[in-house]
């Protein structure tokens, strides 16, 4: 679980050393590589951690070079050094590499800063309890969704994602509800980077569709994923407001289509509304009309 999430917390810190580098970085001399201002030594270890976050099972040195497209030696040396601090961890039988507690601690940091991921936790139970269907936190980072938090259902057959997992933000129950609460121009910015890809027969390629979907999802309070992303899956989502009426996160409920039939859709989407109004009050937020 760890793992999987490292993955999206490390990302933002490699943009964020990149942004850093764009903006505050010296000139670089005549002869430095990094021609656009960027820090390449800096961006490469974290290029390097994020990979290693991204497999759990590890990597040896041979396949980080080759999937990095770095010299072994830069590798090792930047392995090293990170065992050095703990960032990374190295299992000296098999010879694979592992990201350290170190990296774990310095990126659950994001959760530190975004409380909202614990003040939702208790009315995501209940949701559960009064549902019975698995019931997740997600996000919106680099114009798609990543789920950060997720409760259970009990059932046998349920819905379960990995912390840290990416899914497209026009075709989720979580990624509409964001969508539709954001102004236009940001919309058609995030659609025309990331496009409409098709995942199924239900997956909504269309743009002026997409529209009128965003357009009921503000009506009614919440979106609907129906086999969108994956047949057989129904999800249903609302969005978390903040202070200031922007939207933090949403809250999606999902399981399988046999389940979440057509008379319990309005059901469901009023329920999972109501609890994110509920995370909204206790964050202090509010859903703008």
């Amino acid at each position: 679980m760890f793992y999987e999430f490292r993955a999206v917390k490390l990302r933002a810190m490699t943009n964020q050393v990149t942004n850093i580098a764009r903006k505050r970085g010296r000139p670089p001399g005549p002869n430095s590589r990094a021609g656009d201002g960027k820090n390449q030594s800096l961006i490469r270890a974290l290029t390097l951690l994020e990979r290693l976050s991204e497999t759990p099972t590890g990597l040896n040195l041979t396949d980080l070079s080759f999937q990095l497209g770095m010299p072994a030696a830069t590798v090792h040396r930047l392995l090293s050094t990170f065992e050095e601090l703990d960032f990374v961890e190295q299992d000296t039988e098999q010879g694979l590499w592992f990201v350290g507690i170190k990296a774990f601690t310095v990126g659950n940091a994001f959760l530190s800063r975004r409380d909202f991921v614990a003040s939702a936790r208790p009315h995501m139970h209940a949701l559960v309890e009064q549902c019975g269907e698995t019931v997740n936190l997600g996000v919106i980072d680099d114009g798609e969704v990543v789920f950060i938090s997720q409760v259970e259902s009990r059932e046998v057959m349920r819905m379960i994602v990995r912390l840290g997992s990416r899914s497209p933000i026009h075709a989720s129950g979580v990624g509409k509800a964001l969508l539709a609460s954001m102004p236009q121009q940001r919309v058609a910015s995030i659609l025309q980077r990331r496009g409409l890809a098709h995942y199924t027969d239900h997956t909504i390629d269309n743009l002026t569709q997409l529209r009128d979907e965003l357009e009921q999802v503000r009506q009614l309070g919440y979106a609907l994923d129906d086999e969108e992303h994956a047949v057989g899956l129904r999800c249903v989502a609302s969005a978390i407001f903040d202070e200031n009426g922007q939207a933090l996160a949403a809250i999606s409920l999902s399981g399988p289509k046999a389940r979440i039939v057509d008379n319990r859709l309005s059901e469901l989407g009023n329920a999972v509304r109501q609890t994110a109004n509920e995370i909204t009050q206790t964050l202090g937020g509010y859903r703008p009309t």
